[in-house]
């Protein structure tokens, strides 16, 4: 059975109730307790309860932050649930299949990848333990393919049921022991790579927690939001989280509340945020509008999904960058950052905190399904202090609100502050903050809400470069995973192929891209939306020429690194 090299490549799939998530999980805490990393994406149904799931796990000896371009082994609780994911799933010639006997046979589309096809009888076999359960077993089965050591599967089971009692967990690792046993006479190749003897601190951790975590790291202690696919897991973490901080969580009554609260909150002098997905941002726009024409810090996270409307809240899309950058009524300038990994959700956000606090604007965060919803065994990433640095004004006799200043940056009263009361509303105002519908008050306000983005100094944060070389990738959020995996596989030495993941997407930075691209004779953009709306943004607002190229299609179905690797060949090769 081949395999992906340094990397072996696992799918869990089952009907609702079978426990497919938690049996990904417990496969991933193992390789961790094994030493090794890791990720975890996930893909269910559109159903509100009961649909079908699909886990998808890469594992490896290094950092991976991208799914395989293929399958070595997939095991398929039910058979009937397996024929919703075949888009999603590169089964090959070389992939073993293990099916559940109990639910049927193998349905001819699978047949006909040419996968070998094994299938044992889970339900039968689990009922030689009391309260065994399938998606356990096929953990055992799982690991024992693949030589993950029993001792890191019964340490994961202890670290996922142990305030469960010991009963539970000894269940568990009874039933996983049985299905390692059912499988040791199969005949596989695809083994976990060796661990490596100098691996850092690891963390286990998925895109959504790790925004929560950015955003209490820089100073958010006041949230309002309510529930949505796939960001509610943001308020899921923060909710206990808060508390342990001083701050509050308000599950609001829909996403007009929220963002309007969390103006309110962050007005009162606390830093607030808000998470949502695409149909909440589009309710959120005018008070996103409010908030940059009053000069109240805010964030908003929007976990993009497919699109437009309700579209496909389950599945992964990169379709609100319009919206984020151009949705706002009026001249609205505003800060739109972007992470390009699990991991950096945790700095980007914390980054977005510091930037809406040190300018007094809204910043808009935009993860997506595929960062925020899956797992990664990851290095533990850097600390990196920014502080809030909101100006708090001290009054005087005269206090003006919205003086005009060089840095476009006005000092803000807090509320109950002797002489230094002010209106703040959504109306044009003078300095004072007196509602105006002078020309020139206008022009005046707009002048200075606008410099104070555009001469912000935003340093190296903007973007994350990797490589050296003529030809130049430029990406955005979930994306970077694939393309980075891509560029290594061709460039191992990273000389010919620089990969640009932009991390600041408003204000534009077009000196400082045109600075990276010196020297660069292709260019690729590549993103994840039907309209290639960044290529179209990079040609307008940082001039990126007629012959740059663009590589875009909408979701659902992941960005893989052979596709992306098939292009690069392409422009090497041109």
């Amino acid at each position: 059975m081949a395999t992906n090299g340094d990397t072996v490549s696992i799918a869990l799939v089952g009907s609702g109730g079978d426990g497919i998530m938690i049996a990904g999980d417990m496969v991933l805490r193992a390789a961790a307790e094994g030493g090794w990393f890791g990720l975890i994406t996930r893909s269910v149904g559109p159903q509100i309860r009961g649909g079908e799931s699909l886990a998808f796990l890469n594992l490896s000896n290094r950092p991976i932050e991208t799914q395989s371009d293929r399958l070595d082994i997939l095991v398929a609780l039910d058979w009937q649930s397996l024929l919703r994911f075949t888009e999603e799933l590169p089964l090959d010639g070389n992939t073993l299949i293990i099916g559940n006997s109990a639910t049927g046979e193998a349905p001819d589309t699978i047949r006909d990848t040419g996968a070998r096809i094994e299938t044992l009888n889970f339900n039968e076999l689990v009922k030689a333990v009391p309260g065994g359960r399938a998606n356990t077993a096929a953990v055992g089965a799982v690991a024992s393919l693949i030589a993950i050591p029993p001792k890191a599967v019964a340490l994961a089971i202890e670290e996922l049921f142990g305030r469960k009692g010991a009963e539970i967990v000894a269940s568990s690792v009874g039933t996983a022991e049985i299905g390692a046993e059912a499988v040791k006479n199969l005949d596989v190749s695809a083994k976990m790579p060796a661990t490596k003897t100098d691996v850092p601190a690891r963390w286990m951790i998925n895109g959504n927690d790790a925004v929560g975590l950015g955003a209490l790291k820089g100073g958010v202690r006041f949230v309002a939001a309510y529930p949505i696919t796939p960001a509610t897991e943001v308020l899921e973490w923060m909710a206990p989280n808060l508390t342990k901080v001083g701050g509050v969580l308000v599950q609001a009554e829909d996403e007009l509340a929220s963002i309007n609260m969390a103006i309110g909150a962050s007005y009162g002098g606390t830093p607030s945020l808000t998470a949502t997905s695409g149909p909440g941002l589009a309710l959120m726009v005018e008070g996103i509008g409010l908030a940059i024409t009053a000069e109240v810090p805010v964030v908003v996270v929007d976990v993009m999904r497919g699109a437009p409307s309700t579209g496909i809240p389950t599945k992964s899309e990169q379709s609100d960058l319009n919206i984020a950058i151009y949705g706002i009524s009026g001249d609205a300038p505003h800060v739109v950052v972007a992470p390009n990994s699990i991991a950096d959700c945790m700095f980007t956000t914390q980054w977005a905190v510091h930037l809406a606090e040190a300018m007094q604007t809204a910043a808009i965060v935009l993860s997506d399904q595929q960062m925020g919803q899956s797992r990664a065994i990851v290095t533990k990433p850097a600390e990196i202090e920014l502080g809030s640095e909101r100006q708090v004004a001290v009054p005087g006799e005269a206090y003006n609100r919205y003086l005009v200043t060089d840095s476009g940056v006005s000092p803000m009263a807090l509320p109950g502050t002797p002489g230094g009361q002010y209106t703040a509303d959504g109306l044009e105002h003078t300095p004072h903050g007196t509602p105006s519908s002078s020309a020139t008050d206008h022009t005046m306000q707009l002048d200075k809400r606008l410099r104070k983005i555009a001469d912000f100094d935003y340093g190296d944060y903007w973007a994350e470069i990797d490589g050296a070389g003529d030809i130049v990738v430029i990406t955005v959020g979930s994306t970077t995973g694939p393309v980075f995996e891509a560029a290594r596989r061709l460039d191992p030495e990273r000389k010919r192929i620089k990969v640009i993941s932009l991390r600041l997407l408003a204000p534009a930075q077009p000196d400082r891209l045109t600075a990276v691209l010196e020297g660069a004779n292709r260019v690729l953009v590549v993103e994840q939306n039907h309209g290639g709306q960044l290529y179209h943004y990079l040609r307008s607002h940082y001039g990126l020429d007629d012959g740059a190229e663009a590589y875009y299609r909408p979701g659902p179905l992941p960005f893989r690194p052979n596709e992306i690797q098939a292009k690069m060949e392409g422009l090497m090769a041109s």
